[in-house]
């Protein structure tokens, strides 16, 4: 006996589908958060050159007031968006530092040697350089802004490199710029810090080995983590140390361990699409008998037993983070006034040439001379198909300090030092169009890969 099937039309896209569908891709594509970081940057710049200049500040130092636990918080845009958001960056950097501890690039000795040893050498160099520059002025306070480096403007512009550098280098230069990270979150915490209160650090004390204690317990529910983050980061932003440290924090005591194995997820997911299979009626399509629902359900609960929250909450602040935060962070703080007759005084100030140097020179020697010395000591090796040639490469992309750098300047220049922070930002704005530049026609001319 012979079947016919008829086959169905592909569903079309609605309206609003075809509307997004330019938004979703330019989303999808690795270069994305750069390109929105670079819009951002421009933005900033030309709001605060442009004839509405003096609304620039205006605008981010207005007041907004929040009640929280009977306390109220009254803080300008400015210091909500760096103080407040920027705490999911941090969040978001500390889980990150957590997985590739655990199951990544610094999983293990032999592998994390090289990218932490080349990060610290991109770390000590450049402030050892700007130190040089500043000893003995009150410009000395930022020696920490050349010491960071960009993950998200890096890993942009690998992609646009694609196949002329082997993947081994992209996972390399990942897991330096994840190192990195964990040291400046170091420097912020011990070296950025105001006048301590010793009772609100006690309580955020308590309170973060409350958070490791139900991680040990197994209590695994996001919104539990939520609002004992949410208490966190009030008794460190009264304490005198910078809020977002309580982002990482908060990271290190998210679950990393799923409930189940996979063999046992593998089993059990088998087992359900069968049934799913079974209760499949002919012509059915518009909606799930009893049988059917209650397979899919049973999926979603192994799909999410199978998911560390680790994985689903860093998936979930991606975007967030690298589409909203950051981009609101640049606006608010990349805004230098360019003015032709003080720019020549910035760019040759103490601190712009401290930075500039720190990163575009500090980075590639750094980091190069310590992978050198790494793998002459035979402490490790190269990654496959990876030379020394990639590894200087990097180091010039490196020198892209930006969004961490543009933070640490914030903190180390305070009203006080308007003119300083000013000088450290015009240098971070620099140092950002030469290392980039220069660190992708370096990758570019090597041999394709």
């Amino acid at each position: 006996m012979s079947m016919r099937f008829r086959l169905r039309k592909p569903r079309e896209h609605t309206l609003a589908e075809r509307l997004l569908q330019p938004f979703q891709e330019f989303l999808q594509t690795k270069t994305s958060g750069g390109i929105l970081l670079v819009g951002c940057t421009i933005i900033a710049l030309l709001w605060a050159n442009s004839p509405w200049a003096s609304s620039y500040p205006r605008f981010w130092e207005s007041h907004l007031s929040i009640s929280l636990f009977g306390f109220v918080l009254d803080e300008s845009l400015h210091t909500w968006i760096n103080d407040g958001l920027m705490t999911f960056f941090f969040l978001l950097v500390g889980l990150e530092i957590k997985r590739e501890l655990l199951v990544g690039e610094l999983s293990s000795a032999r592998q994390a040697v090289l990218p932490l040893l080349a990060a610290l050498g991109g770390a000590i160099f450049p402030a050892l350089i700007y130190t040089g520059w500043t000893l003995g002025t009150d410009a000395l306070r930022g020696w920490g802004i050349p010491m960071a480096t960009d993950i998200a403007f890096v890993l942009g512009i690998l992609a646009l490199l694609g196949n002329h550098i082997p993947q081994t280098l992209k996972i390399f230069l990942t897991a330096l710029a994840i190192a990195d990270d964990l040291l400046a979150v170091t420097v912020i915490a011990i070296f950025y810090t105001s006048n301590l209160s010793w009772v609100a650090l006690g309580a955020a004390v308590l309170l973060f080995l409350f958070l490791v204690l139900i991680n040990a317990l197994g209590v695994r529910h996001w919104l539990t983590y939520a609002l004992l983050g949410l208490l966190l980061w009030f008794a460190v932003f009264l304490s005198g140390v910078h809020a977002t440290i309580a982002g990482v924090l908060l990271a290190l005591t998210i679950p990393a361990r799923s409930r189940i194995a996979s063999t046992t997820f593998l089993r059990q997911s088998r087992e359900v699409l069968d049934e799913f299979e079974q209760a499949c009626a002919p012509g059915t399509g518009l909606y799930m008998d009893n049988r059917q629902q209650t397979a899919v359900q049973a999926l979603e609960t192994a799909c999410e037993r199978i998911q560390t929250p680790l994985q689903r909450i860093e998936h979930a602040l991606n975007d967030p983070v690298s589409y909203v935060i950051v981009p609101l962070f640049v606006l608010a703080n990349a805004g230098v006034n360019l003015n032709p007759g003080e720019l020549g005084l910035s760019l040759f100030s103490p601190v712009s040439l401290g930075v500039v140097t720190g990163l575009v020179i500090g980075k590639q020697l750094g980091i190069t001379l310590l992978s050198w010395l790494v793998v002459r000591l035979r402490w490790a090796e190269l990654p496959e198909g990876v030379t020394f040639r990639h590894i200087y490469g990097v180091g010039w992309l490196a020198g892209i300090g930006f969004t961490m750098s543009l933070f640490i300047a914030e903190l180390a220049f305070s009203s006080a030092y308007e003119t300083l922070l000013k000088d450290a930002k015009v240098g971070i704005l620099l140092a950002l169009l030469l290392s980039g530049v220069i660190g992708y026609l370096l990758l570019r001319w090597l041999p394709g890969r």
